[in-house]
């Protein structure tokens, strides 16, 4: 799935968990549209009318352009009269009958993605707790996001020809003519393992399920380079420890890459290197390779 498709799939989700935490009976919001410095309202919860559907935000403009423009979290109690925002809007916001909003920015490696709005439509102060708990909802949404960046950047460059890839041996880097070719191939089997052991940790995160699954059919391609033995299979969670493993992680850091307890990971280790008959973490490694579940 496309980034922008998926984000509009984040910011539909998220607004039934704004009202939800926040007790604002509207919630509507949109995207900022790539190289430019607008954002679109597409996605509503609890709106009566049209007249906010489609429209255009531009940064510095009204609520929404200004919590853009400033990166940060912007309110109003009185939309029609407020002083701390320009009027552009102002007819739209009537027709749909909003006096009190807020307007959240979605921010993603320093760049706001969107922008989420929650309203009342009575003028009355929102207070703390309700900005808190908005706040809060766009920081899932962030994280979302990160998630899917980060997947689709891995996909990348796990993808047969991605420059500096990791699509094989004999992939990594020379430094010169006489370089050992079996220094390349070694480098180029770790890209492998590591985007690996990156793809399966950010798989379980991926709410989006065809980007889900996308990644772990990469996984796939990627430890399919040996004929492995189709009677040997291991829980998903195994798996994602031992390619942690096979990546070169402690248990420690495979716990913390894969959000689990230092104890579940040994727990799935044990139990891996149980049903591939092995007596430890680097012959469960070998065995699972050889087997055609690792790179």
């Amino acid at each position: 799935m496309a980034a922008d498709a998926a984000g509009t799939v984040e910011m539909r989700g998220a607004l039934a968990r704004l009202r939800r935490a926040t007790g604002l009976p509207v919630a509507f919001g949109g995207l900022v549209e790539p190289g430019r410095q607008r954002m679109r309202i597409s996605e509503f919860s609890g709106a009566t009318g049209l007249a906010l559907r489609g429209l255009a935000v531009t940064s510095g403009n009204g609520l929404g352009g200004k919590a853009v423009a400033l990166a940060r979290p912007c309110a109003v109690t009185d939309y029609s009269v407020s002083r701390q925002i320009s009027h552009e809007y102002d007819a739209a916001v009537a027709e749909e009958g909003l006096r009190s909003v807020l307007a959240i920015p979605v921010i993603v490696r320093r760049r706001v993605r969107g922008v989420l709005y929650g309203a009342l439509r009575t003028a009355q102060p929102l207070g703390d707790r309700t900005l808190t708990a908005a706040v809060q909802v766009a920081r899932d949404v962030e994280q979302a996001l990160l998630v899917g960046d980060q997947a689709r950047d891995l996909l990348t460059a796990a993808r047969p020809g991605a420059a500096g890839g990791g699509a094989g041996p004999g992939v990594g880097p020379r430094t010169g003519p006489q370089a050992d070719p079996r220094a390349g191939a070694a480098a180029g089997w770790e890209q492998v393992r590591e985007a690996h052991a990156a793809l399966r940790a950010l798989a379980p995160r991926i709410t989006d399920p065809a980007l889900r699954a996308e990644l772990l059919d990469a996984c796939g391609l990627l430890a399919s380079g040996s004929d492995g033995d189709p009677q040997v299979t291991l829980a998903a969670r195994e798996l994602d420890v031992l390619a942690c493993v096979a990546a070169g992680a402690t248990n420690a850091a495979a716990a913390e890459r894969l959000g689990l307890r230092p104890e579940t990971v040994k727990g799935y280790l044990r139990s891996a290197m149980r049903r591939l008959g092995a007596h430890t973490r680097g012959e469960a490694v070998v065995l699972a390779r050889r087997a055609g579940l690792l790179p």
